[in-house]
């Protein structure tokens, strides 16, 4: 049996009917989705697929239109000396090979040539010791940063920034370390990495605190993160000032909820907040009026979860629903507002606060779809149009909103949500979409907010490229040390701080960066 691909025969103008026209358009729309199918199956294979070459432009003469003007290229701007905030480290003067007889010096033309020295510095201290008239010994000691081990700062601040900043792995690292004369084992390098980092921990540990005090918004998403030879999960939470990474085994509501805490203090506390909460997530009465009169404020989970058994009758749903509303209200009594914009996608763990939902997420929905028919393509391409006209509506609203324009694009939202389709699969998309206007539209009464998350998905890429090349974490000292170096990272990148210079300033005790957190607080009141 032959696999050539058949080819249909001629058909005579006498034998086109109307149903024979669609049949031949339904062929040549198949043959073209059964390309588009070949092409990804040895993509998949990683084999070579077809190029796509575009049409050559050559010899289509100047398509400018007569008497028009053509556009003139964009001038340049003056070209950068880029050598010349370079620090200079050695000068030579080289003389030429042979000076012809009475010639006149015109002194030197400058050349710089700009190198890097890779090469171990070991340094040895000789501490004079002294013996006192008493019989005491006095010493010289080593510098501040150096006591504790026999390693410099520099190399440890080397160790950290190409582990945790450049994703090279601990067998490359240390393979090249000693190739580079540098004499450390392998529980050494990882000591460096992992151990003996309180003071990144606990500087990491402000940015949270701080972050939460200054922001009316934040971004957060999250990633897969397997620990341990088990599934675990990162969250990201951030905005223009800080990135905050933290993994755990879960991604629940109550997680998130424990997460925020960490920015403050985590406590169970139930108060009006508390109940609010409960009662928009639909707490059955009679299980809410037994806590309407409560008076509850735990610190410890293990003292929360006793008192949750003390009261005896709760499902696991009610159980649920208490502690996170328990959550928000501890959350909500040490000043985090009720009205923080929590930016995200459609998953339900960050749907608390006032949520705000990312619309790229939101169109991707549609995107996504899979059209039958040339009906069907085009419903989908109304669609996908009036989607993005929205949200141009949406980004001219932020700049200069005004209640009309704000109705306007509310009617015209509506409608787009409201739209009955020839295809069905699209009317449940845009009605899903119309079932969460408020969170969609929350521009509307805050323009400041985000229209979209694309901040957190490009503060948690890098993690993701991080896990992918070194794999999960086996211990909790590892885990936590990737979480703290990703979120030291990420908040020294948003203000314009070299990563290289921040671990050699806290590593060799200097002062000359400030603490990461005294940035976003000045960040934020220079906003």
């Amino acid at each position: 049996m032959s696999s050539s691909k058949p080819q249909l025969p001629e058909v005579n103008d006498a034998d086109r009917t109307p149903l024979v026209d669609v049949l031949l358009e339904l062929v040549a729309w198949q043959s073209d989705q059964i390309e588009k199918l070949e092409q990804e199956i040895l993509k998949l294979k990683g084999e070579t697929t077809k190029p796509k070459i575009k049409p050559s432009k050559m010899d289509q003469g100047d398509t400018t239109a007569e008497g028009e003007d053509a556009q003139e290229p964009p001038k340049r701007g003056p070209k950068r000396q880029k050598t010349e905030h370079l620090r200079i480290d050695a000068t030579l003067q080289v003389e030429p090979k042979d000076i012809p007889a009475g010639s006149t010096f015109k002194g030197y033309r400058e050349v710089i040539i700009q190198d890097l020295i890779v090469e171990s510095f070991n340094t040895c201290y000789q501490l004079a010791q002294y013996q006192a008239p008493d019989g005491r010994y006095v010493s010289g000691q080593l510098p501040e940063h150096l006591k504790g081990g026999h390693f410099g700062a520099t190399l440890i601040s080397f160790i950290q920034h190409q582990y945790h900043h450049q994703h090279v792995t601990q067998p490359l690292l240390l393979q090249f370390l000693q190739e580079t004369g540098v004499d450390i084992s392998a529980g050494q390098l990882n000591k460096y990495i992992t151990e003996d980092i309180d003071d990144f921990h606990h500087e990491k540990d402000e940015l949270l605190r701080v972050g939460l005090s200054v922001s009316s918004y934040i971004h957060t998403d999250d990633t897969g993160a397997r620990h341990q030879g088990k599934n675990g999960y990162c969250t990201h939470i951030g905005n223009e000032l800080f990135a905050w990474f933290s993994s755990t085994e879960s991604k629940s509501r109550i997680n998130f909820l424990e997460l925020l805490s960490q920015g403050v203090e985590r406590r169970y506390v139930i108060n009006a907040g508390a109940l609010a909460y409960m009662e928009e997530q639909k707490l059955p009465k009679s299980v809410f009026a037994s806590l309407e009169q409560a008076c509850v404020d735990k610190k410890q989970t293990e003292d929360w979860e006793a008192w949750l058994d003390e009261q005896g009758g709760y499902t696991k749903r009610h159980r649920r629903i208490i502690t996170e509303g328990a959550l928000m209200g501890g959350l909500l009594a040490q000043g985090i507002p009720c009205d923080l914009g929590i930016i995200s996608d459609d998953a339900g763990q960050f749907n608390v606060f006032d949520h705000a939902l990312c619309w790229i997420h939101a169109e991707r929905v549609i995107n996504r779809l899979i059209p039958l028919n040339k009906d069907h393509e085009q419903a989908v391409d109304w669609a996908r149009n009036e989607v993005w006209g929205v949200y141009t509506e949406l980004k001219a609203y932020q700049l200069s909103p005004t209640e009309a324009q704000a109705e306007a694009i509310k009617q015209r939202f509506r409608a787009l949500c409201n739209k009955h389709t020839v295809y069905e699969t699209l009317n449940q998309a845009l009605k899903r979409m119309g079932d969460n206007q408020h969170e969609l539209l929350r521009v509307l009464d805050k323009p400041y907010l985000p229209l979209h998350n694309n901040l957190s998905e490009r503060d948690i890429r890098d993690y993701v490229k991080k896990r992918k090349i070194s794999g999960s974490t086996r211990s909790d000292a590892g885990r936590k040390a990737r979480d703290t170096f990703a979120s030291l990272k990420k908040t020294c990148r948003k203000h314009g701080i070299p990563f290289w210079a921040y671990l050699k300033d806290r590593l060799l005790g200097e002062g000359n960066i400030p603490r990461l957190s005294e940035l976003i607080r000045e960040a934020a009141t220079c906003g």
